[in-house]
């Protein structure tokens, strides 16, 4: 048995009021080192308020947050090297140019290395001279991300990181982060992309009008929350009494020779082993397996990006 990591962040029934509203309501969660953790939710749901909270950007009215064991509003000077932090809303003078932003930040921290490197890995080479007004919102949503890691964190904050990506950036994204936490990194991810989470967060979590809604690896709250599969396959035979002894099945459709099961495990293999045993034709057999998408909207109410 693998030995059991120890935690990175800890948030404890965190609450954040604003005009008597709880915005965030006894959320507490956490991270262990190395760990890949992600923040989802709706619009609204209070996935950056929790997270400004914290890292100490905000105060909680009641609850507590140690970050690497510190608090992250008393110690922050002895937590400013330790973490890195890419914010949804941020923006730097009009006229700095990007590579003076990654040496400024990297003289800025007492840990700082070579920061030309991170040009080359987050695309902007070709923008090493181009002043932050002039850059897209794609390119400064990766001059953020390098930022936040010009110092090799222990634990970096990214907060939607690929909102204005094109699909390549995004998967050179991703792999930049899965490398960085393969080094050792923790990384907190508030995301509303659901195939982002399912790719790169080893647990995540999921808000729901300020409260914890749940929590576990996307595999865990597919099986929890969306188990169903959709088996759909062609044919005219009058007759599919046979499938009332398949297991797991709950619904049967049927349109103009279209077939489609509605079932749980071990429905799928059953399906195809009968399929097959019956001599039918396989050849448009398509399965639909539920995903993260379908947790999430099982879990909020709603889908990825919608209020």
């Amino acid at each position: 048995m693998p030995p059991e990591r120890t935690v990175a962040v800890e948030a404890r029934q965190l609450v954040k009021r604003y005009r008597g509203v709880a915005v965030v309501d006894e959320v507490g969660f956490e991270v262990a080192h190395g760990e890949v953790f992600g923040l989802l939710g709706p619009n609204g749901a209070g996935k950056t308020t929790t997270i400004e909270i914290v890292q100490g950007l905000r105060r909680a009215d009641a609850g507590s947050v140690r970050v690497l064991g510190l608090d992250p509003i008393a110690d922050i000077a002895r937590l400013r090297d330790r973490i890195g932090s890419q914010l949804q809303n941020s923006a730097l003078p009009d006229r700095l140019r990007v590579w003076e932003a990654l040496d400024l930040f990297s003289a800025m921290s007492g840990r700082s290395g070579d920061w030309r490197p991170l040009l080359e890995q987050w695309g902007l080479a070709e923008q090493r001279d181009t002043p932050f007004a002039q850059l897209s919102g794609g390119q400064r949503q990766r001059l953020f991300v390098a930022l936040a890691l010009r110092s090799a964190p222990e634990v970096v904050f990214l907060d939607e990181m690929t909102t204005g990506l094109d699909p390549a950036a995004r998967r050179i994204a991703w792999d930049m982060v899965r490398a960085v936490a393969d080094r050792g990194t923790t990384v907190v991810l508030v995301t509303h992309f659901m195939d982002e989470a399912e790719h790169l967060c080893d647990r995540v979590a999921v808000l729901r009008a300020g409260r914890l809604a749940a929590v576990g690896t996307p595999d865990e709250l597919v099986q929890r929350y969306a188990p169903r599969m959709r088996v759909q396959f062609r044919s005219h035979d009058a007759d599919l009494g046979w499938l009332e002894s398949i297991p797991g099945l709950e619904q049967v459709h049927r349109s103009d020779g279209a077939v489609e099961l509605v079932g749980v495990d071990p429905m799928l293999v059953r399906t195809c082993a009968e399929l097959v045993r019956r001599g039918c034709d396989t050849r448009g057999l398509r399965v639909r397996q539920a995903d993260l998408e379908d947790a999430f909207l099982a879990i909020t109410g709603t889908r990825a990006g919608e209020s």
